[in-house]
């Protein structure tokens, strides 16, 4: 019959299969990397980071945090009826003009691809950027929010130029994104542009702007 004390220490101890297996030093298994040393740099994808399952749980709370270096609408007036019409004559003219990329980018909203136009905007910002020490950290983010496999802000880049990036992060500039910017410009081009001259939404913003000038 076990003592008081041994009837103790068998509900205060957990069963011998529920903790976790002991480790000596001579065990073969490798130790994980420090997250300082675990890739080329802090913000890269690397998928054999050990470090990776804490680094998704990070993103779904800090990411909106990450994201307010993004204004949420520019600065700009209600777009007259004549810029609305420009729109459809060019994608140029809709992405130079402040009132059309704020319209457009509402529209990619509703078709979940919203990280284009952030993306390209937060490239024009960094292009703008003089501070060596601002353009290293805005790199990063921009890195961190679009680039990395881990962000569900990723945009879709081919290999040639996510690997242009990669070497290029190594030592930022206010130029790294140029060719990942240009693919993503050509990609709303193609893809969304020509979805957003026939959607209800473009139509809709005719219509008012129309019934505006008349009005006037």
């Amino acid at each position: 019959m076990p003592t008081a004390d041994e009837a103790g220490k068998q509900h205060t101890e957990p069963e011998e299969a529920d903790r976790p297996p002991s480790m000596s030093r001579n065990d073969s298994a490798p130790l994980a990397p420090s997250r300082p040393n675990a890739c080329c740099f802090c913000w890269c994808c690397c998928c054999s980071c050990s470090w990776n399952e804490d680094r998704q749980r990070a993103w779904k709370t800090s990411r909106e945090t990450r994201l307010e270096t993004i204004p949420n609408c520019e600065t700009c007036t209600k777009p007259s009826q004549e810029e609305v019409q420009s729109w459809a004559k060019s994608f140029d003219k809709l992405m130079k003009n402040p009132a059309g990329r704020n319209v457009f980018r509402e529209f990619l909203r509703t078709e979940y691809s919203e990280e284009n136009m952030l993306f390209w905007l937060a490239c024009e910002e960094l292009k703008g950027e003089g501070n060596k020490q601002a353009i290293d950290e805005k790199a990063r983010l921009i890195y961190e929010d679009y680039i990395s496999i881990l962000s569900p802000k990723e945009v879709s880049l081919d290999s040639r130029v996510r690997e242009v990036i990669n070497k290029k992060m190594q030592e930022p500039s206010s130029h790294t994104f140029d060719d990942a910017q240009l693919q993503i410009y050509t990609l709303m081009h193609r893809d969304s542009y020509p979805r957003f001259l026939n959607s209800a939404f473009y139509k809709a913003l005719l219509l008012s702007t129309s019934r505006s000038s008349s009005e006037s």
